[in-house]
């Protein structure tokens, strides 16, 4: 579903839209506080890290400003409406709204899709990530402390704590 709001559009991510994502991905990274993870995205592994349908992009007069997606947490049939969700947005957006949208268009299609609660991990020191999960109704459950060790960028060979944070619908997935 496409959605346009003062004339920002979210709609379904398309494959010509990868190298921006991926450009978007790798300055997220470069900042040290967005994922243990390494290497951006290509669309290949963007495409399989989350769920069909669950792929969106943020664009404002031609130009992906912002990418979000759900991943399942598990495949076991028990957890399938339970999903972890990841929002980027372009540096130079940043304060625009972008992550709102994105976020908001992200938790209405999921919740069509059968998901009931929503997870973020979120490492402490991103407090923009924090706020904008909170005014969408996460809440922190705990911070896990020395989580991982990260492996690159101007945190290398620290330990990082990680907030866990989770939403959870008013739809609870049960006929």
């Amino acid at each position: 579903m496409e959605r346009t709001e003062t004339s920002l559009i979210v709609r379904a991510a398309q494959p010509v839209d990868g190298p921006r994502m991926a450009e978007i991905d790798a300055a997220g990274l470069a900042t040290g506080h967005a994922t243990f993870r390494q290497d951006p995205y290509d669309w290949e592994t963007w495409q399989a890290a989350f769920a069909d349908g669950l792929r969106l992009v943020a664009e404002r007069q031609g130009e992906v400003l912002g990418w979000a997606g759900i991943s399942t947490t598990s495949t076991r049939e028990v957890y399938r409406g339970v999903g972890e969700v990841s929002v980027y947005v372009a540096t130079e957006a940043r304060g625009l709204g972008i992550g709102d949208a994105l976020l908001s268009a992200l938790i209405q299609d999921s919740e069509e899709r059968g998901f009931w609660t929503l997870i973020a991990q979120i490492f402490p020191e991103n407090a923009a990530s924090v706020a904008l999960h909170q005014r969408h109704g996460f809440n922190v459950l705990a911070c896990r402390k020395g989580l991982g060790r990260m492996g690159y960028g101007p945190r290398e060979g620290q330990w990082r704590d990680v907030l866990f944070l989770e939403r959870r619908s008013t739809f609870t997935g049960q006929d």
